[in-house]
């Protein structure tokens, strides 16, 4: 069975096992919550960290104390066997009920094992690796006793100024939607009961609920202000997308939506998602977020912790709100009991999915836990960061180079281990530079030549407070450079490592410049007068500004954060034992101007004609620079070429579907990633230009040609209402097919 025939399959047990499932699970919860006091109940409800649980005896902790009377149904930030298994303890053997805890941690990209960050990771356009990722994730953490993980973030990203595009899964909610899934599937499982079932399995949380992303300027925690239309269309679906998959928990976001706070929003919460699309997990909020609502100017945390409730969150994360204000809220009428008990409830039917109350220390393994790091999830890790390196420019095939001669590794990131994790890494050992991989891969073959060539930043107090963590040498810039320069002279190739550090990119990481730091480029400058190729291994947790980078160096390969083998791989892609496969799943712009820029775009009354090189007056256009990006969203090389035939549309028995012939021009084997993009002529409401619909990742031979034929539905030619309903508008449409959202082959088809 193909993936999609598969996921199918899947859905179908999915339906008939969760009515099962809920069935055993309510009697159980009914039964606990007859015995629970108010308090007891509002305990529940409460997530906070449990850091301080490390040696010594965990009733003289804080959190101990909370959690022996009952006060905590949650903790975070607890890692390793003994303390997960000092509180767990404690909240079994010494609270009233013995009712165990939830253990959360952000398990982003991997826990032992660490993989490319999620948006490297979706640029791999490989779904059934996305979810083996998570897979691996969840089975080394539970074995720690780690059995929530506040993953994944789906957060549609537009805006590349934004940090936590790092997180996600790029710009197209298609895309996002189908990676949403993968990676519930991933941690959970394909069945309601497999958490239940086996301790391997844990539970995801979709986050962040809902348009974080779209916040203005790109500025994190900032206002977010949309059309219902916009929301339903472009920003909505990967959530939704989750609960269809069966997402055990939300987390709802720091911004506004219309105007209401969406940890209070009760049209966001419970007229969407529990109404509309049926979720029947439990909503969690972001860290202190109900507290922060003050800030918005909603008033005191008491009023805020009553919106919250009322509106559908079920448990707060580290506001206390919950915990100091519900009981008196309850005793004066503000919040009512059984409000209260719907938010407990959900929170024990969680419990009871993890089979927390048959065995509550059944995450905790010390046998499961050897295989942490183990060969075949190096492995893993290995192959499919070598998938997320996006080739974007190769000219005269500089790249692959050969293991032979001198070469020159030159930058502030060649010889940086932590770098190569990015944000939301839980380990950083064993990790390996590029220099150290580029020194063993290369042993006996070819002489690496190294030197820094100048600082990561040019400002030092910048480089302390926003990247504390990489320990990077601040060098004499003049030196260094001149060091490099000398090194460099002796080289046959140059390969440079720049780019941003780990900690410029994720939360709380926002750029108002995504160009490269002056000293770096002043390096990369000197590099480029010296007459020999030059290749730039670019480093980002996001899309960045290469202008005067792809107008003058012969080869670039962005390869994003790759987690603890990244090296390993950069130097299998870099030296051709493996193609290049990566596709970009966010637009790279051309300059800072352009921001916010992304394929999905609206048409205006005065677009720019396509061939246009220069501006034209009254049209909607800069007049100082291009509308188009440097990159197209999917684009991505390879060391072989393909050519397109003629797409064709036809109906089938089943739906639609789209062919085109693919060649592979060149003399290499390699992937290719097939897009299917569509566009409404004419509509009621303005549709985007192009909409990606489907894709299919093939694998030709050097001189193979295949027949590549993209399944699509009439939902593909669907939109939401600002109701929320899908809508089905009969007439023509553009069906193009091609390599990305660029260069494309257009056909057209009249739908009924």
């Amino acid at each position: 069975l193909n993936y999609m025939k598969r996921i199918n399959i899947v859905l179908l047990v999915l339906m008939v096992s969760a009515s099962l499932f809920c069935a055993n699970a309510k009697n159980r919860v009914d039964d606990l919550l007859k015995k629970m006091t108010l308090e007891e109940k509002i305990g529940q409800l409460n997530l906070n960290p449990g850091g301080d649980i490390t040696t010594g005896p965990p009733l003289e902790t804080e959190i101990g104390s909370m959690v022996a009377k009952g006060e905590i149904g949650a903790v975070l930030n607890v890692v390793g066997i003994g303390p997960v298994t000092k509180i767990q303890k404690v909240a079994v053997e010494k609270s009233r009920l013995g009712i165990p805890l939830i253990i959360g941690l952000d398990v982003i990209h991997g826990y032992k094992t660490t993989f490319p960050i999620p948006l490297a990771l979706s640029c791999t356009w490989d779904l059934e690796g996305i979810e083996r990722v998570a897979r691996i994730a969840a089975e080394e953490c539970s074995s720690c006793g780690i059995n929530w993980t506040y993953s994944p973030m789906v957060d549609v990203a537009f805006d590349a100024r934004w940090g936590r595009v790092a997180e996600g899964a790029g710009e197209d909610p298609y895309w996002g939607s189908l990676v949403a899934g993968a990676y519930v599937r991933g941690y959970q499982g394909t069945n309601p009961d497999d958490c239940r079932k086996d301790p391997s399995h844990i539970l995801a949380c979709v986050k962040h609920y809902a348009l974080y992303s779209a916040s203005e300027a790109g500025r994190d925690y900032n206002t977010v202000d949309m059309s219902h239309l916009r929301m339903y269309n472009q920003f909505f679906p990967p959530y939704k997308a989750a609960v269809k998959a069966g997402v055990a928990s939300v987390m709802s976001s720091f911004n506004i939506v219309d105007g209401r706070h969406a940890t209070a929003n009760k049209w966001l919460l419970t007229d969407v998602l529990r109404d509309q699309w049926g979720f029947g997990g439990f909503v969690v909020t972001d860290y202190g977020s109900i507290d922060e609502m003050t800030n918005w100017g909603y008033g005191d945390i008491k009023a805020n912790s009553a919106r919250a409730l009322k509106a559908g969150t079920d448990m707060d994360m580290c506001s206390d709100g919950f915990i100091e204000n519900l009981a008196d809220l309850v005793r004066e009428g503000k919040v009512s009991e059984a409000e209260v008990d719907r938010a407990c409830r959900r929170v024990l039917e969680a419990k009871e999915k993890l089979g927390l109350f048959d065995n509550p220390y059944r995450h905790i393994d010390p046998e499961r836990a050897k295989k942490l790091g183990c060969a075949e999830y190096v492995k893993a890790a290995r192959d499919i960061a070598a998938e997320s390196f996006v080739l974007l420019k190769n000219q005269e095939n500089v790249l692959p180079l050969k293991k032979e001669g001198k070469i020159a590794l030159i930058g502030p990131l060649a010889n940086a281990k932590t770098n190569m994790a990015g944000c939301w890494a839980v380990n950083y050992d064993p990790f390996t530079s590029v220099k150290e991989a580029f020194e063993k891969n290369l042993e006996g073959k070819a002489t690496i030549l190294y030197a820094q060539g100048c600082n990561a930043l040019d400002d030092a107090r910048y480089q302390e407070v926003t990247s504390a963590g990489n320990n990077i040498e601040r060098v004499d810039s003049a030196k260094a450079l001149n060091d490099a320069i000398d090194i460099a002279r002796q080289a046959d190739v140059i390969v440079c490592c720049l780019g941003e550090l780990q900690e410029h990119s994720g939360e709380s990481a926002s750029r108002s410049n995504l160009e490269l730091p002056s000293c770096q480029m002043t390096l990369l400058r000197q590099m480029n007068q010296l007459g020999k190729p030059v290749v730039l291994l670019n480093f980002s947790g996001r899309p960045t500004i290469m202008k005067w980078e792809n107008e003058n160096i012969p080869a670039i390969m962005n390869v994003w954060f790759s987690g603890s083998e990244g090296a390993n791989a950069i130097c299998d892609v870099v030296f051709g034992d493996k193609a290049p496969c990566g596709r970009l799943t966010t637009t790279m712009p051309d300059n800072m101007g352009q921001l916010p820029i992304y394929y999905q775009r609206l048409n205006t009354g005065r677009p720019m004609p396509a061939d246009s090189k220069l501006p034209i007056r009254f049209r909607s256009c800069y007049i100082d620079g291009p509308n188009d990006p440097l990159f197209p969203f999917g684009y991505g090389l390879t060391y072989t070429t393909f050519s397109y035939g003629e797409p064709t549309a036809t109906a089938t028995a089943n739906g639609y579907a789209a062919t085109v012939s693919v060649t592979n021009t060149g003399n290499r084997d390699a992937w290719e990633v097939v897009q299917l993009y569509i566009h409404d002529v004419a509509a009621s409401v303005a549709r985007p230009v192009k909409e990606l619909k489907g894709y299919k990742r093939i694998f030709l031979k050097a001189g193979e040609t295949a027949n590549v034929t993209i399944p699509f539905d009439k939902e593909s030619l669907s939109f939401y209402d600002e109701n929320g309903t899908l809508t089905f508008e009969p007439g023509e449409f553009e069906i193009m097919l091609g390599p990305n959202s660029r260069d494309l082959k257009t056909t057209s088809m009249t739908v009924e």
